[in-house]
């Protein structure tokens, strides 16, 4: 049997498809499914039962699971604008924990979800080091890169990361990302701008070194993410605190073309001022490390960003069924 946490949200509905396209079906999917859409995640999915947050943490509080071959631990708060800390302690760090000890203590395959939210600015580069030293030298810029943060650091620091796999996840994009809003991908925001007025805005650059629309980031297909997660199942002995994107960056003038190119439409690019609020806290940079996932036997051909996009736009959002699965 294998749980999946976050079961309805974005990459967790992912992964479930992806164990689905595997042949397996003896699922345990846990979220909260208050009033947004992402129930609809669930319809293409198939799985044993759902069981609501509250519940499952009692249930495996008073260990009353057995048989599970997996635990993949998606479910947090991902807003990264939440500033209520209490909340994302219980939701991302508290919970997390809970789960890591049960799955160490009954030798449970566990993955979870860290972020490349964890590092900041990236003053310190984006090496995924899992030891204590290094893991405290970085400064998550908002109260929900902190709550992964605290993780990981408890993980180092009870010598965990040889026992579990954690992963830090750069800009992931892609199907079942619908209910986001605005924590949504630029991905699916610029779709529906450029379908409803035929162009995109994109934030002037302020640092001489980048022209405008020229900021990078590392934008991760969610295919590629389920695929990894994927081949870490299969590879127990592979263990450890890892970086998920695709080792290239590429800017926010490419992901707009890229987007504009599957709509078969002429590029409309526009830049406009950045709020002053953003403007202290902005990435101008981001490149994950994929070395040490490569050296531990993690190897396929990630999709390009515009192959990506393609798929996305034309094989997702343009069809009358949006959902990853069957």
């Amino acid at each position: 049997m294998y749980i999946v946490t976050g079961g309805a949200g974005f990459i967790g509905s992912a992964m479930v498809a992806k164990l689905n396209k595997e042949g397996i079906n003896d699922i345990i999917i846990v979220d909260e499914l208050g009033e947004d859409d992402k129930w609809l995640n669930l319809r293409n999915l198939v799985f044993t039962d759902f069981v609501d947050k509250d519940e499952f943490i009692h249930q495996i509080s008073n260990e009353l699971y057995d048989d599970i071959k997996c635990i993949i631990h998606m479910g947090a708060c991902s807003s990264t604008t939440q500033r209520d800390m209490g909340y994302l302690l219980d939701n991302n760090t508290e919970y997390t924990k809970l789960l890591a000890k049960y799955s160490v203590q009954n030798k449970i395959r566990f993955i979870y979800a860290s972020s490349a939210a964890t590092y900041g600015n990236g003053e310190k580069g984006y090496d995924d080091f899992q030891d204590e030293k290094n893991l405290t030298s970085l400064r998550p810029l908002n109260q929900y890169g902190y709550s992964k943060y605290l993780f990981d650091i408890w993980a180092a620091r009870n010598n965990l990361f040889s026992k579990i796999v954690g992963l830090k996840f750069f800009n992931v994009f892609g199907p079942n990302e619908y209910h986001k809003g605005d924590m949504a991908s630029m991905v699916k925001k610029s779709y529906e701008i450029i379908k409803e007025t035929g162009k995109i805005s994109l934030f002037k650059s302020y640092i001489p070194k980048y022209k405008d629309g020229e900021q990078v980031r590392d934008f991760v297909y969610i295919k590629d993410v389920v695929e990894v997660m994927w081949q870490l199942i299969k590879q127990p002995k592979i263990n450890g605190l890892f970086n998920v994107g695709t080792g290239e960056t590429r800017s926010w003038n490419d992901l707009a073309r890229a987007v504009f190119s599957a709509l078969n439409k002429p590029v409309n690019i526009e830049y406009i001022e950045m709020p002053e609020r953003l403007k202290k806290q902005y990435q101008y940079y981001t490149k994950a490390n994929m070395d040490k996932l490569h050296k531990a036997g993690i190897n396929f051909k990630f999709y390009s960003l515009e192959d990506a996009v393609k798929d996305y736009v034309q094989n997702y959002m343009e069809t009358e069924d949006k959902y990853l699965g069957k």
